[in-house]
């Protein structure tokens, strides 16, 4: 590791210098490479209805690793990547580590000048892309970092001969404490942070989910969410150290995942709720195999009618809690639980500990605090952020930002972010609550609430809604089928009707976006009586 990247954890551990408590040591001993110890002949990737094996993705990875060392890759280097979801970007992630050089994937759906503020901010030394990420670059250059189309590399055959590494084979061991990525944040609350995670955090993700979800040997595992998301990044690890298949879709398509269920043998797929939602829009009422055995719903609180829905049509559904800076999955309710405890994101994965903080201490069953997370599955901290890493990372535990509680038995059920919380003439209103009233209203598929300043309350409701083709409603008729499941100063004082609601990659409702959407000042009729 080279000293820039060392002195960056240092820095993110702690913004004097000194070791830090949160940062639990995984080098004690170093494990076996992942993709070495996988089952050469086993299948390890299936894209657009081809497949590797995982002696073939070893053979690619070495090949492309070669080819980064010429291309002057060394260790500690970071390298972007601007790639969408191919075999290719996962025999990438696996040469960038053979480099001993950093992972950096980017968001392709960003504007050119958000990806050169990204490539400054981690000092990237190399971003690779192909032919179809050329637009989105758009003239993005940075002096420091030299961008290659390895789409020409491809054209002319010469990534299919792969170069061995020095030892013959991938590493033989992988040092659990080393940086493997820098992710940056979705940035859904304000300028995006570089979230350093390392093998260790990938490691113990993995084991945890394991140990909740199980393996089994025919297990197969749908990635249609991007790459560049830690979720869909989790995925590739599952893989190899489970030594499983994962099937890669470019991109989301409702029908194309449901026919991947039926034909494909997936047991397994990690999705946000509107994708949920547009499956089962597109399926009906006609059941999945029961070979599909977990579907992973992250991403936010999940609405509970979709959550009910499913529970009428049985699909397994275990909702999930994680974020970039805990490597995916923090908490993943046990498939045993789904109907017992429909709405709870389950119980920490093992070794992962979380707390729910009020202002005396941990607060008690059932009331809402900020959701705290420790354990190795937390990044040691944020590129080049000390201060960043200073305020989210107190006193060993990782302050989430999120709002929550845990029942008596010790479930956690995700309320909202804290930074989404409207107060309402000193009332608490969380965004997730209105917008599953709204979301269970036949007419609206879609919904997203946040305050709007308000001179005589501090804040107000607003709405914004997608509604069902052929379904028309009215404003006041919405406002009337919340007044009467909700107390009054929860109810949306406006409502905005949008073809779509504005989302980032993942899925992710963006807020601020709707924030900034001008509304008319209005006090309705049910302010009078709030």
């Amino acid at each position: 590791m080279d000293t820039a990247t060392t002195t960056a954890i240092e820095q993110a551990a702690d913004p004097t210098g000194h070791p830090s408590a949160f940062h639990i040591p995984h080098s004690a001993f170093r494990i076996p490479d992942w993709l070495a110890a996988a089952p050469p002949d086993g299948l390890a990737v299936i894209a657009r209805g081809a497949g590797w094996t995982f002696a073939d993705l070893a053979r690619e990875a070495a090949g492309w690793a070669g080819r980064l060392r010429a291309l002057g890759v060394g260790p500690g280097d970071r390298v972007a990547l601007l790639l969408g979801n191919n075999t290719t970007f996962v025999a990438l992630v696996h040469a960038i580590g053979q480099c001993d050089a950093v992972l950096v994937p980017l968001n392709w759906r960003l504007a050119a000048p958000e990806l050169a503020w990204q490539l400054a901010d981690c000092g990237a030394r190399l971003l690779l892309h192909d032919s179809r990420m050329r637009n989105a670059l758009g003239g993005v250059r940075w002096a420091e970092c030299r961008i290659v189309d390895i789409s020409a590399e491809l054209a002319s055959g010469t990534a299919a001969e792969p170069e061995e590494p020095p030892t013959g084979i991938p590493h033989s061991t992988l040092d659990l404490d080393q940086v493997q990525a820098i992710i940056y944040t979705s940035g859904t609350t304000g300028q995006p942070k570089g979230a350093l995670l390392t093998y260790g955090n990938h490691w113990w993700s993995a084991v945890g989910s394991a140990l909740n979800l199980g393996t089994h040997k025919d297990d197969r595992w749908l990635a249609c969410l991007p790459l560049f998301h830690v979720g869909g990044l989790a995925i590739l690890w599952r893989s190899v150290i489970y030594g499983v298949p994962v099937i890669i879709h470019d991109g989301f398509d409702p029908a194309a995942v449901n026919a991947a269920i039926d034909d494909d043998g997936v047991t397994v797929v990690s999705l946000v709720s509107t994708m949920l939602a547009r499956m089962l829009d597109a399926r009906g009422a006609r059941p999945y195999p029961p070979s599909l055995r977990a579907v992973l719903l992250g991403g936010g609180p999940v609405p509970p009618p979709l959550l009910e829905r499913c529970a009428a049509l049985g699909v397994p559904v275990v909702q999930t809690y994680g974020l970039t800076e805990t490597d995916s999955q923090a908490a993943t309710l046990a498939p045993a639980d789904a109907l017992r405890k429909l709405g709870s994101a389950g119980k920490p994965l093992l070794p992962t500990q979380i707390r729910i903080a009020g202002p005396d201490g941990d607060a008690p069953a059932r009331v809402v605090g900020e959701i705290l997370v420790q354990g190795p599955t937390v990044t040691p901290g944020y590129w080049n952020r000390p201060a960043a890493t200073a305020r989210a990372l107190r006193d060993g535990w990782l302050h989430s930002g999120d709002l929550g509680y845990r029942d008596a038995d010790g479930y956690l059920y995700v309320v909202d972010r804290r930074d989404d919380l409207i107060i309402s003439g000193g009332e608490n209103v969380y965004p997730a609550e209105v917008e599953a009233v709204l979301l269970a209203h036949p007419a609206v598929v879609e919904a997203g609430v946040v305050g709007r300043p308000d001179a005589r309350w501090g804040q107000v409701v607003q709405a914004a809604v997608v509604l069902r083709s052929g379904q028309p409603v009215s404003a006041d008729a919405l406002r009337a089928w919340c007044r009467a499941r909700l107390a009054g100063y929860k109810v949306p004082t406006t409502i905005l009707f949008m073809d779509e609601l504005p989302r980032n990659a993942a899925g992710k409702l963006l807020r601020r976006a709707l924030r900034a959407l001008s509304a008319p000042e209005s006090h309705s009729p049910e302010e009078a009586s709030r």
